[in-house]
């Protein structure tokens, strides 16, 4: 008998361990032959034996045991978190290991949990080759097969292990917060009679978060209303015969749509008498389609940005022709064709769904009734019967549907006027956007959308106070709303009534939906105003796509992250594209840029057209006083602020920067008077705003200008403020307010000879995300102590953070600006 013969003895000898609860993980890293095969046997060896580090050290970290390994592993972990931080990390580090050389490195990962068997091999077995220990149970072949099914970069998790793993997920630290939870819904698998609801679990931006591929182990589990029904008698079994050798003869053109893949909209062809339902038709249809969660648009804007890129006029009708190399070029998956037409005195929408490679039919819905009444309801069919044949479930297009009444409205005009607000929306002519949205809501007050759309434009117009009532209109008709627009509606209204939540309202709207570029960029806003801007970058790259309806001002948003962080070229080319999108604003980004690079010629040259911009920007006075030329700042910022209606917030805010442009200029007494004149009239529009943001506003109004004024001995305003915002604290809690708040108490303690105090004050808050203006009072307080170490340390990072200087929101339409640039560049002067 030979020795293996004995090993096998010995180990089959050993005594199994009573069936325990444990976590499994298999990976498989993916293309590793090919991989071998590119860089060669010596690079690849190398590349190994640092991800057997990779594994070791994570194995350490999270508690592992690793079972067997070849080009995958399986580990076994006694709790799931383990597992799953395990996994997460892994993911991770093969990403950061490919990217070091230049490599794509990701892996398949699986994660069950359940009942197994173990036993120890035997030491002469160990020694020949066998495992020290051997794992079996129906908890392995499931983690397998959940591993088979993942995408490259996926990790799949079955529900146990999800309700496990989401309860502890706390325990993975502040990235928790980063970490998506995806449902793929139920699976079977070949052998199992029980079907599993499966999990897809990762990081944003490491995720795919695609649907796993069916095979034929594992599939998911279809509805039975989609299988084919069991043919009973002879005569159904012949047709059901034909039937397959009539397809397997002419087989009909499909379309292999997969969950959050991307569709086209053709223009709509009228053939009615009726030229103006071309546009609320077309909106109409959109709406109705994005209510979905599997299905996506490409934007009009990216549309007819793809003609001017073809060479064709903008005009030109999106037909099958052009729409098929627009979906070809954008990478989507179907072109979707409207048309109206007046059938025997019914009025019949049309739609079909065409194949952008053959440009052949795939499939072709069509609904009709009597009168321009029966269009919205025919439109709703024909999108359902839509969704269904793109592989939307009947209940996903249940919960995530309502009639496009209910949702816009019933009045064509309406629908018309708010199809032209959306375009002059995305193109930054707020003024004009708001007129448009107001006509839709003057012809359908119900109008939940233009409600919103009204409030969104004077939310730019920095006048949210304006915008409340129509909000709060649209809240009355939540309930007609689906799900999307309900989270979408509840998070504007925090970002206008309650600026402190509205954070997490973005976030959680980015989290459920994300493929919708709206919530990303929104996230990114609300990052932005409390200074985080590593965090806000990683929501504006993904919502400055070509493929949002909006990416100008998302490009603008991202240019500012980058400004922020200090990526000037980065920067300058996002404004240039956004201003290359017909967004004026972004030129006024791309002036501020070109200043912090020092060029203010071409900063004073690229600045826009004033008719062209819908709100005054006071940047052109903080560029002014960057460029050393104060006496040029001054009479900028009054000619705007004469340009401002004087009750506005907008006016306060413009005296800000007022008071600033005149101690810039030297002239102490009037940056006295300035701060005494409108001190007491922004402490009091805080008592009479009915929404948060414009308390904020005046709130930070009030105490920059305090601010200021303790500079110039001035500690009485600064008292004053300091009462009467600590007398609400919720206000004094706000981003940007409790930071001022903070910054004040600072000051006064400096004033009074406490430097050692206003120390101790700031510097326990350098996050970074502090305010620019801590810097500055650091500064002066290492100044007053003596520490002229500390002292140029301060200096240099304001010197360094020029471009922040720009860019920090500071809850008051930058109206900081000035006097942070004034310190950056007397900073820069020393």
């Amino acid at each position: 008998m030979s020795a293996r013969t004995h090993a096998r003895k010995d180990a089959s000898s050993e005594a199994m361990q009573a069936p325990r609860l444990r976590t499994l993980l298999l990976t498989d890293l993916c293309d590793s032959t090919a991989l071998v095969e590119r860089i060669g046997d010596n690079a690849a060896a190398a590349l190994f034996r640092e991800h057997d580090r990779l594994v070791v050290k994570l194995q350490q970290q999270w508690r592992g045991r690793l079972i067997d390994r070849s080009d995958g592993l399986l580990l076994l972990f006694d709790r799931p978190i383990d597992g799953l931080g395990f996994a997460l990390d892994y993911a991770r580090g093969l990403k950061a290991m490919g990217d070091a050389h230049a490599l794509t490195l990701c892996a398949r990962q699986g994660l069950h949990v359940g009942e197994v068997l173990t036993w120890r091999n035997s030491d002469e077995a160990v020694s020949i080759g066998a495992k020290p220990l051997e794992v079996e149970g129906l908890a392995k072949p499931t983690a397998a097969r959940l591993m088979s099914m993942a995408r490259p970069g996926q990790i799949l998790i079955s529900a146990v292990a999800e309700s496990l793993t989401h309860r502890a997920a706390r325990e993975l630290g502040d990235r928790a917060e980063r970490i998506l939870w995806k449902s793929h819904g139920r699976w079977r698998f070949k052998g199992v009679p029980t079907p599993m609801e499966i999990y897809e679990v990762g990081e944003v931006g490491l995720t795919p978060l695609r649907m796993p591929k069916n095979s034929a182990k594992a599939w998911r589990d279809v509805p039975l209303w989609r299988r084919p029904a069991a043919l009973m008698t002879e005569v159904a079994l012949i047709l059901l015969t034909a039937g397959i050798l009539w397809i397997i003869g002419r087989p009909e053109p499909a379309i292999a749509f997969a969950e959050r893949d991307w569709v086209v909209v053709g223009d709509l062809h009228n053939l009615t008498d009726s030229a103006v339902l071309d546009d609320p038709l077309q909106q109409a249809l959109r709406l109705s389609l994005q209510q979905s969660k599997h299905v996506n648009l490409v934007s009009e804007k990216r549309a007819h940005d793809m003609l001017e890129l073809m060479k064709q006029s903008d005009r030109a009708k999106i037909d099958r022709a052009l729409g098929a190399q627009i979906a070809l070029r954008s990478g989507a998956k179907a072109l979707i064709l409207p048309s109206v037409a007046d059938v025997g005195g019914n009025l019949r929408v049309t739609v079909e769904v065409i194949d952008p490679v053959t440009q052949a039919t795939v499939y072709m819905y069509h609904s009709e009734g009597r009168g321009q009444r029966s269009l919205l309801s025919s439109i709703d069919a024909v999108s359902s019967n839509l969704r269904a044949g793109l592989g939307e479930t009947l209940a996903s297009i249940k919960v995530n549907s309502a009639p496009l009444p209910r949702v816009s409205t019933a009045n064509m005009d309406a629908l018309n006027a708010y199809a032209l607000a959306q375009r002059e929306f995305g193109t930054g002519h707020y003024l004009r956007a708001r007129d448009y949205y107001m006509r839709a809501v003057e012809l359908d007050p119900t109008f939940a959308l233009a409600n919103v759309g009204v409030a969104r434009c004077n939310y730019y117009l920095e006048e949210p106070s304006l915008g409340l009532p129509y909000l709060e209109k649209a809240l009355s008709f939540r309930g007609k709303l689906p799900p999307r627009e309900q989270v979408y509606l509840d998070a504007w209204y925090a970002q206008i009534k309650d600026p402190i939540n509205a954070y997490e309202k973005w976030m959680q709207m980015a989290n459920l939906y994300p493929d919708d570029f709206a919530a990303a960029e929104n996230t990114a806003y609300a990052l932005e105003a409390r200074n985080r801007y590593r965090e806000a970058l990683v929501y504006a790259k993904s919502a400055a796509s070509s493929r949002y309806e909006y990416d100008p001002l998302a490009l603008e948003l991202l240019g500012r992250m980058q400004l922020a962080l200090g990526k000037k070229k980065e920067a300058l080319a996002a404004f240039r594209s956004a201003r290359a999108s017909g967004l004026a604003s972004a030129a006024v980004w791309e002036a501020v840029t070109l200043a912090v690079m020092g060029d203010f010629a071409a900063a004073h040259a690229i600045w826009p057209d004033e008719k062209r911009l819908d709100v005054a920007y006071f940047d052109q006075v903080s560029i002014y006083i960057d460029e050393g030329r104060s006496d040029k700042a001054l009479p900028e910022i009054l000619r705007l602020s004469k340009g401002i209606e004087h009750t506005s917030t907008r006016y306060r805010q413009s005296l800000v920067a007022t008071a600033a442009a005149q101690y810039a200029q030297g002239q102490h007494a009037e940056v006295l008077a300035t701060i005494e004149a409108t001190v007491p009239e922004a402490l009091a529009s805080i008592s009479t705003s009915a929404d948060g943001f414009s308390q904020r506003s005046n709130a930070v109004v009030a105490a920059s200008l305090a601010l200021l004024g303790q500079r110039l001995g001035n500690a009485a305003t600064a008292k004053a403020v300091l009462q009467a915002l600590m007398a609400k604290p919720e206000l004094a809690k706000m981003p940007s307010v409790a930071e001022l708040v903070l910054l004040l108490q600072a000051r006064t303690a400096l004033l009074e000879g406490r430097a050692s105090e206003a120390v101790q004050l700031l510097k326990p808050r350098l996050d970074g995300t502090e305010a620019y203006q801590y810097h500055v009072v650091l500064k002066e307080a290492y100044t007053s102590l003596g520490d002229q170490h500390s002292a140029a340390n301060e200096s240099g990072w304001l010197q360094n953070a020029h471009g922040r200087a720009y860019a920090e929101f500071g809850g008051c339409g930058w109206c900081q600006q000035p006097m942070n640039v004034f310190d950056a560049m007397k900073a820069g002067g020393e």
